[in-house]
């Protein structure tokens, strides 16, 4: 497991190429749910999502030859971005895979940027793809299963223990779980009374699986919000979760779209399902931990379209 050190050492060398990002407080949100409410607005960092923070780092960390080589990433969108992105930026050759049902506007994005994407029929597809391609030469840049992209992601962490007033709860959502993982490292080290609880939707639900079987296992992929879908978290991951977060809680696909559309009205903020689903897992947080509590919430990324946000309302009936 990681530790401060790496997280802060992580923060240094990605300063010059990441975005502090705002850590405000929620009037709208604080409202809605009854409690003071302070958000981490990883919406507005660059590429749209914290991706940009673990890939910086782990292309920083790379040696001449593992950078000429080039590099792949799978991913279901905000990876893909994010590492087409900063290896532009800093001169590296980028090979991203994604699913078919990864969001239209990340893969224009990745091959905008320069990266060369390869698409697959399904997200378990993605990673046996990246993996070949491992084995042929390119350098990985994983998702979730790299200590250095968990410190990197660990620095969301660190800034929001250094901006956030009082907090007791704080609540992100987990894909493979590199974020919560460094989340709950820099929060567990800088403020130790603070809960961090995690959050899946259902048909993404890699880690909550894991903690109930005893280890990382294989799950079934059917949610709408492709940028959770890991066909199984790793172990690396898993260790981070079962020693440092309270609970990881499993919502729906229409209460995580709902929480979208709650996050624009509220708190003026647009976010995709994958940080819309923090909000009614909140509410069990309330259920569960009582009155005193106040809340932090990691928006986690907003790549998605209006036209996502309209066809998802639609089909499960929300306004």
């Amino acid at each position: 497991m990681i530790g401060l050190s790496e997280i802060e050492a992580a923060a240094e060398r990605i300063a010059a190429h990441v975005v502090r990002t705002p850590t405000v407080d929620s009037p709208g949100l604080s409202a809605l749910l009854g409690v003071p409410v302070t958000a981490k607005l990883e919406v507005l960092q660059r590429t749209g999502s914290f991706k940009a923070r673990g890939a910086a780092a782990k292309l920083l960390s790379l040696g001449e030859a593992e950078r000429a080589a080039g590099v792949v990433a799978v991913s279901g969108g905000n990876h893909g971005i994010a590492l087409a992105v900063m290896a532009a930026a800093l001169g590296v050759r980028a090979t991203v895979v994604m699913p078919r049902s990864a969001p239209a506007r990340a893969v224009e994005i990745a091959e905008s940027s320069g990266a060369s994407v390869r698409l697959t029929d399904d997200m378990a597809g993605a990673f046996a793809l990246m993996t070949r391609l491992q084995r042929e030469g390119l350098t990985l840049v994983h998702p979730f299963d790299d200590p250095v992209v968990i410190a990197g992601q660990g620095t969301v962490g660190l800034e929001f223990a250094e901006d956030a007033g009082d907090l007791t709860d704080v609540l992100v959502s987990i894909g493979g779980g590199a974020l919560i993982s460094g989340v709950a490292t820099a929060l567990r080290a800088r403020r130790p009374g603070v809960r961090v609880w995690g959050v899946e939707t259902e048909g993404a639900q890699a880690m909550s699986e894991a903690l109930a079987a005893g280890g990382p296992r294989p799950v079934a992929l059917s949610s709408i919000v492709s940028t959770l879908s890991a066909p199984e978290v790793s172990h690396l991951t898993y260790d981070h979760v079962s020693a440092l977060v309270t609970e990881v809680l499993v919502v729906p696909d229409r209460e995580a779209v709902q929480g979208s559309l709650d996050l624009a009205d509220h708190a003026k903020v647009w976010a995709e399902p994958a940080a819309g689903c923090l909000l009614p897992a909140a509410r069990r947080v309330l259920q569960r931990v009582g009155d005193g509590a106040r809340l932090g919430l990691v928006v986690c990324g907003g790549n998605v379209t209006t036209g996502d946000m309209i066809t998802w309302s639609h089909r499960f009936g929300l306004r």
